[in-house]
């Protein structure tokens, strides 16, 4: 990539940019943080804010260099060793500084210790790490998950999983019996006497586990409008962590729409949003939220605009959601991710992003966000003509409004309490167009009686519904189908 391509991109994890060289404790901390993290570059030479090209004195380029290796060199625990280049952009020389990803993990500040002087990289800041933080970096230092660590209060045998090991053996066929917890890795012996994992504690329905682990858990709101002043409907999902995912994505579905769109020739039904995706998400939400962070439990967030998953933990590493398509893999918890795709709960390594990336090309109107927010990761499936639509309600509803106890007073007057035939016929033709006679018969009416017809012209006067041929308005295979006008009309009578 080259420098004009760099300095159009944003400070984040992995980018900094400095006008000039920083005091000696700040470039520690985020040559530490980078190191720490997935690595970095650091780009001394180039103004931020306004983001320019200022550019160092050319004679004082390698004394700079001298004085950048020095300071990682007396600062830096254990040994960073970066890459340090000059470049030169429109006549200015800039210096790159690149640290690797490291893998003697935690390193720190030598003048304040591994407590006090380890940071990480939190959007485009550097973070003191706390004791978790340092805890997570040394576990993967030694390549083991947080959710293989022994919990040594009770036996495993005590342990109440009941429910999982019927659940266990519905989705794959198999008894989970010792040997096979002793392969999963969801309990490990100790002196004689087996123990279970955390892993085995989250998929359990014990006290131990409420204890523990209360934060490891799904909140689910539905908001009034794009905010969260207000809210329609929530819930807890308190459950273990194998069902977790499943109850989180019902609650997405009770709160989203299902309705009809017009493809060519035929009205088809579908979600308003991919749920394939949402369900993916959710569920990689689950199963990849970083266990060690106590306090943060997932969230999944329903507005008028926008579905909304946040999960605790930062992207591993090697993990570039900017690559949807391709095919990654990460598991940070080792022990639950087999369990989940031993169960059929997730697809095959990699196949996820994928997944989320073919169904959003079948909507072009959901626009796929994802950002870092403090330590937690957030995805959002947003509508991109949500502002068209409330335009058009408006307008719509207006007309509606002008026209009530004139022409359509009759029929719209009676419909806030109970329906009548006209909110019912689009109700009808919500899923799939129907002909005159199909739609007599989805009444009970072995005829098509006078009321029927005047009914179905003013709909289509109205332009909530339409004719399937319209250049010939007799066609034997005539139907009708829903219009947009009338999709929003039906939302319009909910609200």
């Amino acid at each position: 990539m080259s420098i004009k391509e760099i300095i159009k991109q944003t400070e984040g994890r992995r980018l900094e940019f400095k006008e000039t060289l920083p005091e000696n404790t700040d470039l520690a901390n985020t040559i530490i943080a980078f190191a720490n993290d997935a690595g970095g570059e650091l780009y001394i030479g180039i103004r931020n804010n306004p983001r320019e090209i200022v550019g160092l004195p050319e004679d004082e380029l390698v004394k700079i260099e001298e004085h950048i290796s020095n300071i990682i060199f007396d600062r830096c625990y254990p040994v960073i060793l970066p890459d340090i280049t000059f470049l030169t952009e429109e006549d200015k020389y800039i210096i790159r500084v690149t640290v690797y990803r490291g893998s003697a993990l935690p390193y720190y500040r030598k003048d304040k210790g591994k407590l006090k002087g380890t940071y990480i990289r939190v959007g485009s800041s550097n973070r003191l790490a706390d004791e978790e933080i340092i805890a997570e970096l040394e576990r993967r230092k030694r390549n083991i998950s947080f959710d293989s660590e022994l919990v040594m209060d009770k036996p495993a045998r005590e342990l109440n999983i009941e429910n999982f090991k019927q659940e266990y053996q519905d989705k794959t066929g198999e008894a989970l019996n010792t040997q096979a917890l002793r392969k999963l890795e969801l309990i490990k012996e100790v002196n004689g006497t087996e123990y279970p994992t955390n892993a085995l504690v989250l998929f359990s329905d014990d006290e131990l586990r409420r204890s523990l682990f209360p934060f490891v858990k799904v909140e689910c709101a539905r908001f009034k409008g794009v905010t969260s002043e207000e809210f329609i409907d929530q819930k807890s999902i308190l459950t273990n962590i194998a069902t977790q995912a499943e109850e989180a994505y019902n609650f997405v579905l009770r709160h989203i729409n299902k309705g009809a769109v017009v493809e060519g020739v035929y009205t088809v039904s579908r979600w308003e949003y991919p749920v394939k995706a949402i369900r993916e998400t959710i569920r990689n939400a689950v199963v990849h939220r970083d266990l060690s962070l106590s306090g943060k439990d997932i969230k999944v967030a329903i507005y008028d605009d926008m579905v909304e998953i946040t999960s605790p933990g930062l992207l591993p590493p090697s993990i570039d959601y900017a690559a949807v398509e391709s095919r990654q893999s990460d598991a940070r918890n080792k022990v639950i991710a087999p369990v989940f795709k031993r169960m059929g709960i997730i697809d095959q390594w990699g196949n996820g992003l994928k997944l989320i990336a073919d169904e959003l090309k079948e909507y072009p109107q959901i626009e796929f966000r994802w950002k870092e927010t403090g330590l937690s990761f957030q995805v959002q499936f947003v509508k991109l003509d949500y502002a068209t639509q409330q335009e058009l309600q408006q307008e719509l509803g207006q007309e509606l409004g002008q026209e009530l106890g004139q022409e359509l007073g009759q029929e719209l007057g009676q419909e806030l309490h109970s329906p009548t035939m006209y909110s019912e016929i689009l109700r009808k033709v919500m899923e799939l167009p129907l002909s005159r006679k199909e739609i007599a018969e989805a009444f009970g009416k072995k005829q098509i009686s006078g009321y029927l017809n005047r009914t179905l012209s003013k709909l289509v006067e109205d332009k909530l519904i339409e004719h399937t041929i319209p250049e010939n308005k007799s066609h034997p295979d005539q139907k009708f189908r829903i219009t947009k006008r009338g999709i929003i009309f039906l939302e319009l009578l909910k609200k």
